[in-house]
């Protein structure tokens, strides 16, 4: 069952009542007795997970996982490609020595 929220326009006395969604809301301010309050709307209450197993990233989109994926592919590295011309040059210049 939640929680509401009143206040009485005659008195500005605020409040909280605990009962069933399918309860009428309550008329009577318990301050002054007088007939003006009315229910507030309210934030509600925020989800609690609790347990292990809840993390931010279990659901996400398929494009992310794809944009993911492609950024975690190793790109060629550049110092491969220099290592094997500059072998060729050195042993070239080591030949002719």
């Amino acid at each position: 069952m939640p929680t509401y929220d009143y206040k009485c326009d005659a008195c500005d006395h605020a409040w909280e009542e605990f009962h069933s969604m399918t309860a009428e809301p309550t008329k009577k301010c318990p301050t002054c007795g007088k007939k003006k309050a009315r229910r507030l709307i309210g934030a509600g209450g925020g989800i609690i997970f609790k347990g292990t197993g809840f993390y931010q990233t279990d659901y996400r989109s398929d494009s992310y996982k794809k944009s993911s994926d492609a950024d975690k592919a190793p790109a060629p590295s550049t110092e491969a490609k220099k290592s094997d011309s500059g072998g060729k040059s050195e042993s070239s210049s080591k030949s002719k020595d």
